[in-house]
């Protein structure tokens, strides 16, 4: 079966299995590596990306979910690293090991296009099912509401 996608705003016709999960049609088909994979039970958020705008876990999310969808990973997040996510990250050196910073910064990017100004609950109950192992969630938070010129408390 041929599966369309539009990503990162490239087309593309994968002839997969529609099961296959979707991390690895872009890790592996499409050679996107920036999306990681962490658990493969979409408990860490390791794999976050988007499907038209909504941030999924493409560990546990089936290729076939995404045909005919735009999906955005963390390469397609800004060519040059512009995004103020992007910018608030590296500015307030968020990342210890990285792994699982991409995930984080499209799990962040997802609220702060629904919430653009969001309120520090709102930040950590859309931040609560991304795990970092070396526990950057204060700088991440901080970082967050940079990207969102919303002052700290």
């Amino acid at each position: 079966m041929s599966i369309r996608l539009r990503v990162n705003g490239t087309e593309h016709t994968l002839d997969v299995d529609p099961e296959m999960p979707l991390l690895w049609a872009v890790r592996d088909v499409l050679g996107l590596t920036g999306t990681k994979y962490g658990c493969g039970q979409a408990l860490c958020g390791a794999c976050s990306i988007h499907i038209d705008g909504e941030v999924v876990r493409a560990c546990v999310t089936p290729v076939r979910r995404a045909d005919g969808k735009a999906v955005t990973t963390i390469e397609g997040l800004s060519a040059d690293g512009s995004h103020p996510l992007q910018k608030a990250w590296l500015e307030l050196s968020v990342p210890q090991c990285g792994f699982c910073q991409a995930g984080q910064i499209m799990t962040a990017a997802a609220l702060l296009a629904k919430r653009p100004k969001p309120t520090e609950q709102e930040i950590d109950e859309s931040m609560g099912g991304n795990i970092c192992r070396c526990g950057t969630y204060i700088r991440i938070r901080a970082a967050i509401k940079k990207a969102a010129g919303v002052s700290e408390e």
